[in-house]
């Protein structure tokens, strides 16, 4: 089967190249001539553990190609995924101008029957949408399907949940393109991975639900995290307890500063702008979203406790990045904590061991180094924002030397606290 992928983002490379590793050739196109350029080279416009192996041996066993030009790749293709971005509005709901251009482009150049696939998370309705515009802008009598098809990728984890999902979301009212799609996901089934086949409108919704869930869970040990604070007791206790109902589950209930990345901040708000348009309410994910805005103040406050006046202090931030094994910047906690901590007048030195060059981009007063022990030198304070692993087993006690004043935020609970406190660390955490 020969399919393309129009997006060379995060989810159309992923995609792209997992799909090939499972046999299938796979054209992936980008109107950005330079990222395929670069992408040609074998340079990856994305930093994700795995994906530069995985395109390079693809690209050697010609199952994965890029391309600017769309002709082609429609043409070539009998599966077509929309892969590119939906970037909010100012009013929180999605931007869709790149999936109706991309949908344009293959109406463009159809010659024959085609399944378009979207992957990018799109509103509800935004199937049909395509399948509009498509019908009504196509130059030949060529039939089509529909198929809404939701990634749940986890940035650091993406090729194992993509080869090992939880569950495959097929949603389409076209039976011909419903077999197609489970023919292409065909090795899936050799190791039992559950499809759900639904409407279009349900797999659409689908998406949004379930990042709008688990926002919830981490707003939630949050706000937890902030009242243990006050009671004096510690959080984790409180999270380990109420994880092992199974009705809960322990997955995302770590306090923190909250969550971030290209996912639960712009769909939250997306879900909530859907809710309104259909005249429906939303106000447990709009409490998520509020919650989640405060607690990077929390986490300030946290820190002006601990320092006292900021001006002209120097503070080590210790993780960039919106979680662990990525170089993915959007809306990542560290950048309204630092852009505070620099209005307060403090110098901020950083490290992250892989999200330097995009940070720079959107913090470029930040004087950044090359490791964490360079980071704390002559530092008032430590503070850990991201819990990369390297983060996790750091000689503590040479960082304390190091540093002006022993004082330490740990905004990701990495360290415990009496271990700390013995070590001669000032500490505070997240409800601990």
């Amino acid at each position: 089967m020969h399919i393309a992928v129009i997006g060379t983002g995060y989810v159309g490379l992923v995609t792209g190249a997992c799909f090939a590793e499972f046999g299938v050739d796979v054209i992936c196109v980008d109107v950005d001539e330079d990222k395929i350029t670069q992408l040609l080279k074998g340079v990856m416009p994305i930093y994700e553990p795995g994906l530069e192996h995985l395109v390079a041996k693809n690209s050697q066993a010609g199952r994965l190609k890029f391309t600017t030009d769309v002709s082609t790749a429609v043409q070539q293709s009998l599966v077509i995924f929309l892969a590119v971005g939906t970037p909010p509005k100012p009013d929180g709901s999605p931007d869709l101008s790149f999936v109706e251009a991309a949908a344009g482009s293959i109406a463009d150049h159809m010659n024959g029957y085609k399944v378009v696939v979207t992957k990018s998370t799109v509103p509800i309705g935004t199937g049909e949408r395509i399948r509009e515009l498509i019908n009504a802008r196509k130059k030949t009598k060529a039939n089509f399907g529909v198929v809404s098809n939701p990634e749940f990728l986890r940035e650091g984890a993406a090729i194992n949940d993509f080869m090992r999902p939880d569950r495959v979301v097929i949603g389409s009212r076209d039976e011909e393109a419903i077999a197609i799609m489970k023919d292409l996901y065909r090795p899936l089934y050799l190791i039992e991975a559950p499809f759900v086949i639904t409407s279009l409108e349900a797999a659409e919704l689908t998406k949004y639900a379930a990042n709008a869930f688990l926002a919830t869970k981490v707003s939630f040990i949050n706000e937890i995290a902030n009242l243990c604070d006050k009671i004096g007791c510690d959080v984790h206790d409180v999270a380990r307890a109420i994880g092992m109902d199974k009705r809960i589950g322990s997955k995302f209930l770590h306090p923190g500063p909250g969550f971030g990345g290209s996912c639960f901040p712009k769909d939250t708000r997306a879900l909530a702008s859907v809710a309104r348009h259909y005249g429906s309410t939303s106000r447990i994910v709009d409490a998520v979203i509020e919650v989640n805005q405060q607690q990077s103040e929390q986490m300030l406050l946290k820190v002006r406790k601990l320092v006292g006046p900021l001006k002209g202090k120097s503070i080590a931030v210790l993780g960039l990045a919106f979680k662990p094994e990525t170089d993915d910047m959007r809306e990542a906690p560290a950048i309204g904590i630092i852009k505070n901590l620099l209005e307060d007048g403090a110098n901020v030195r950083a490290y992250d061991p892989v999200a330097k060059a995009e940070a720079m981009k959107i913090l470029p007063d930040v004087e950044y180094v090359d490791d964490e022990y360079t980071a704390v030198m002559g530092a008032d304070a430590l503070v850990f924002v991201t819990e990369w692993n390297q983060f996790r087993a750091l000689d503590m006690m040479r960082i304390r030397d190091l540093m002006k004043s022993p004082k330490v935020a740990d905004l990701r609970n990495i360290y415990e606290p009496e271990d700390m406190r013995e070590m001669g660390f000032e500490y505070v955490g997240v409800g601990r």
